[in-house]
């Protein structure tokens, strides 16, 4: 994994409505909004995609779009794939609505990266398709063409890739769908 070079995709949530259409990116949780702690958790990767509007950050990132808009994840993890100057070897994918990710899960997943991919699985065994580490060439291999890409789910993308499972530590795949998870979250956090 030394050589090779890893990327990150942060999808910055759809259409979120079960959050009445709340821009998730910009919601704010122990005084940093989603996608800053997103950022936070790929500090240590060099080059980072966004997918979705433009915002101030505290570090550098490309942002772009998918097209047409509302593409669904899948769509959204290949148009951030081709905002790469240069591909690279490995893609580090994470919603923007997980906070409880941390740098040490992304190392983790990076680490567990055997085969064409390595996802989180939490207790219940539930596969957690955007905050996972893929090998590029395997997603490019299965990879739809443009035209097929708008509204597949990241499981029909990923469903023939050799993924390895890499469990949870606590609550680090709890996401954000709703207003009652973002209240136990922010409970979570002292809020």
């Amino acid at each position: 994994m030394e050589t090779d070079r890893i990327g990150a995709v942060v999808l910055t949530g759809g259409s979120a409505v079960r959050l009445d259409g709340a821009d998730k990116a910009s919601i704010e949780l122990g005084g940093l909004t989603l996608l800053e702690h997103a950022l936070g958790a790929l500090l240590d990767i060099d080059e980072v995609v966004v997918v979705g509007d433009p915002v101030p950050t505290t570090r550098p990132v490309t942002f772009t779009r998918e097209d047409p808009r509302g593409g669904g994840p899948a769509a959204g993890v290949l148009a951030g794939l081709r905002a790469f100057a240069r591909k690279p070897d490995v893609l580090v994918v994470l919603a923007v609505d997980m906070p409880l990710v941390t740098s040490s899960t992304v190392r983790r997943l990076t680490l567990g990266l055997e085969h064409d991919g390595a996802v989180l699985i939490d207790d219940g065994q539930r596969v957690q398709y955007l905050c996972a580490a893929y090998r590029t060439a395997a997603l490019l291999a299965v990879g739809p063409s443009y035209e097929e890409e708008y509204g597949m789910s990241m499981r029909r993308l990923v469903g023939r890739l050799r993924l390895d499972q890499v469990p949870a530590f606590g609550p680090e795949t709890r996401d954000i769908d709703t207003w009652s998870d973002l209240r136990d979250l922010r409970e979570t956090f002292g809020e």
